[in-house]
């Protein structure tokens, strides 16, 4: 049903997860991060309260596995649950209870981890990893989109997806990127031409934020 990958950029200590699913909006439901804290991704059969709680841990101090154990422990439907934890000095944790839908799987790479269910191999995980590791040099979220798409051309699920997003967070309480592509015959590939459009933009979206005084107009009517 999901496959998805969270990663903490040691140049910017910027934290991001990118996801797809066959399951509609996908991205609203698994996706938690918290700038300079860390990110938990909660999927199969997702309770979103897992996410909010896990980003509680890591703030109070909790390494990966401890949040992931103290998640496991303390709610009675673990067995149901798929979770990822990246903490904030990018170590990771996962899990993958006894009722994990269909064929899935977990990796781990330099700050960085990926999981799924319902995949079409257990093997996508893995490419997903060398996916995001392939490009050192790129933004995160260059690096996100491409492990997502490294996942598809693996094989991704064992139906179709129709659902994808991803969300970058730095140093400010909102996500720097935030997208979400839902009901769609290729969101991957659509998630990547939105991405292109936002990439440009992005930093400039920040400056309006911080310092409008300094920020660039686009043209669009009633903008000067």
């Amino acid at each position: 049903m999901t496959f998805s990958l969270l990663a903490r950029c040691p140049r910017t200590g910027q934290f991001g997860m990118v996801i797809s699913s066959s399951s509609v909006c996908v991205a609203s439901r698994c996706v938690w991060l918290r700038a300079g804290v860390g990110a938990v991704g909660t999927q199969n059969i997702t309770d979103p309260r897992l996410g909010r709680l896990g980003l509680d841990l890591l703030a109070q101090g909790m390494g990966a596995a401890s949040v992931r154990d103290r998640l496991v422990d303390a709610q009675p439907f673990a067995a149901y649950r798929q979770l990822i934890v990246l903490d904030g000095d990018g170590r990771s944790a996962v899990h993958s209870g006894a009722r994990t839908l269909g064929i899935h799987a977990t990796a781990a790479g330099e700050a960085c981890a990926a999981g799924g269910n319902l995949l079409a191999h257990d093997g996508i995980p893995k490419a997903m990893i060398a996916g995001y590791m392939a490009a050192p040099e790129a933004e995160l979220a260059e690096r996100l989109v491409r492990a997502l798409e490294a996942g598809l051309a693996a094989g991704g699920e064992a139906g179709d997806e129709h659902s994808a997003g991803i969300s970058v967070v730095d140093r400010h309480v909102w996500p720097i990127c935030d997208l979400r592509v839902d009901w769609q015959d290729d969101p991957i590939g659509e998630l990547r031409r939105v991405w292109e459009i936002y990439r440009p933009q992005m930093k400039d979206y920040l400056t309006r934020a911080l310092d409008p005084t300094s920020a660039p107009s686009y043209g669009v009517p009633g903008d000067p």
